[in-house]
Order: C-alpha cells, then structure tokens, then sequence
C-alpha cells in the first residue's frame, strides 16, 4: 500500500536542517531593513541634510530636493576637468514652470568621500551651497555651522 506524499507546502513546512533543528526564526525584526543600498542611503543623507535646512527656512518647503548618479553631459563640463557635485535649477522666471530644484550628483561625491561620516558632511556642504545660491546668501548664512566640521 502506498502512503500519499503531502503537498510541496506541507513537505517544506516540516522539513529541518542537517542538524535536526528544524527552521529558525528571522535574522532581523520586520521592522528592521536587512540591508540598505548605497543609493537609498545616499537618498537618506539628501533628505536629511534637506530637512535640516527646511527647520531653519521654511521657504524651502516649496524646493524639491532630487538625486541622480551622475551629471548630464554638457559642452561646459567637457571644457573643463571640474565635475559638479550638485546643481540648482530654478522655476521658470514667469514662476508657471516647475519648481525650484536642486540635484546631489551621487557618483562624484561618493568618489571625493572616504567614509560615512565625510559622506554625510560632503553631501550637508552641497545642499547648503545650492540653497545659498537659491536663496542669494553666503553659505555661512544659510547654515553657521557650514565648513567648520
């Protein structure tokens, strides 16, 4: 007599290691990311960095804050040897246009940073020179802690 073999479900539900030990729980709380990419992490030092700055000028509640990898090429930047690592694009002068922006370029910073923490400085300079340059201050002003760290 032949005994039925349990559905492919009910096989792996019982299954245990080599051990005998059987499943073991989760290595990290749901709540918890098991890992991070580097361009999520950057994304988060972005919007860091920006919401630093928003607590101090509320204006900045209307710029939008993006990231890309890497500059667009331009004639300019085929001149020169100089890469940038953010830019600020500005709404169209009659203000229907889309909005203020300013864009961390991820690549070179990540190239110019050795560590987390230089990152994370690197990339708090970046956004205050662009919102210094929207704003038409120096960047001492929009931030006073701005290259003393």
């Amino acid at each position: 007599m032949d005994t039925p073999v349990p559905p492919p479900t009910e096989r792996a539900a019982r299954r245990r290691d080599r051990h005998g030990r059987g499943m073991r729980g989760p290595l990290a709380p749901p709540q918890v990311p098991l890992s991070v990419s580097r361009s999520d992490a950057f994304d988060d030092l972005v919007r860091d960095a920006a919401e630093r700055l928003e607590r101090r000028w509320p204006q900045l509640a209307e710029v939008e804050f993006a990231v890309q990898d890497v500059p667009p090429p331009t004639p300019d930047l085929a001149e020169t040897d100089v890469v940038p690592l953010g830019q600020l694009i500005t709404a169209g002068a009659s203000g229907k246009g889309p909005r203020n922006r300013i864009v961390v370029y991820r690549r070179p910073v990540e190239i110019r940073a050795k560590g987390r923490d230089e990152r994370a400085l690197l990339v708090h300079e970046v956004v205050v020179e662009q919102v210094a340059e929207l704003l038409g201050l120096s960047p001492e002003n929009v931030d006073p802690r701005y290259g003393e760290e």
